[in-house]
């Protein structure tokens, strides 16, 4: 009976990750592989949710949320970041990535604005964009903050929140919405103080949520339950964190 279950619960996500589109693009020579997937009824605002995924790319979790948005009625795109033939095999290679993106955050930006304009081909009203992303991916939310994207809203799940000390703090524009595990610890405390100040500096709507016993990952079920290994999977987190997020989009964009 529980193989039968099993069977029947990996024919629907196959059959869910199937409703993906792939796409296909470009930064000059270097081909990028996303994902679209479109509501079969869109609010009546059209809105569009890129997704940026954590730092080993494009997971089950980034198109299972792409899914899941579009059963919402959002527009939803995966961007690709590192594109193809620089995919992450292990931890090691996904740390050496996502690092690279993080310092050079100008082709960080550009990789998320060559996303964005793919989400708007695919159907989204391009005045009416959020991008969320998780752990590497919402540190990249944060870079489209600071870059001036033309989005309504950015969200971060889990992410890195520091700059260099040597970037100056910008007005911000965009609305803010930091989702963090009140115990992560790969966020110091003196991330979070620079962060909380670039913010107020930049006097922008933002918002920041602690989540109490949550580490780093909290949304990535894969990452086990083991808090002291600093990243682990927390149920309450992970749906609290969600639930947020859709007070977030309904303050942009109702829900219909």
């Amino acid at each position: 009976m529980k193989t039968k279950l099993l069977i029947v619960l990996t024919l629907v996500a196959l059959q869910a990750n199937a409703q993906l589109k792939p796409v296909s693009y470009h930064d000059g020579n270097q081909k990028l592989n996303g994902f679209a997937s479109q509501p079969s009824k869109s609010l009546s605002k059209k809105p569009g949710i890129l997704i940026l995924p954590a730092w080993k790319g494009i997971s089950n979790h980034s198109k299972e949320t792409a899914e899941k948005l579009a059963g919402l009625g959002y527009h939803a795109f995966i961007a690709d970041i590192y594109g193809e033939g620089n995919y992450p095999s292990n931890v090691e290679e996904a740390g050496k990535q996502s690092g690279k993106y993080k310092n050079d955050y100008k082709l960080y930006q550009k990789r998320i604005s060559l996303a964005l304009e793919q989400l708007v081909k695919s159907g989204a009203n391009a005045d009416n964009i959020v991008i969320i992303g998780y752990c590497f991916g919402g540190t990249g939310a944060l870079e489209a903050a600071r870059g001036g994207l033309p989005v309504q809203g950015v969200v971060s799940f889990h992410g890195g929140l520091g700059k260099d000390a040597s970037r100056p703090n910008e007005p911000v524009k965009t609305k803010v919405l930091v989702l963090h595990g009140a115990d992560d610890p790969y966020v110091p405390q003196k991330d979070i103080d620079a962060f909380q100040k670039e913010m107020k500096d930049g006097k922008a709507d933002w918002q920041m949520v602690y989540y109490g016993n949550a580490v780093h990952a909290f949304t990535e079920k894969e990452s086990g339950n083991d808090n002291s290994k600093g990243a682990a999977y927390n149920e309450k987190a992970d749906k609290r964190s969600w639930s947020d997020f859709m007070v977030f989009l309904n303050e942009l964009f109702g829900s219909k």
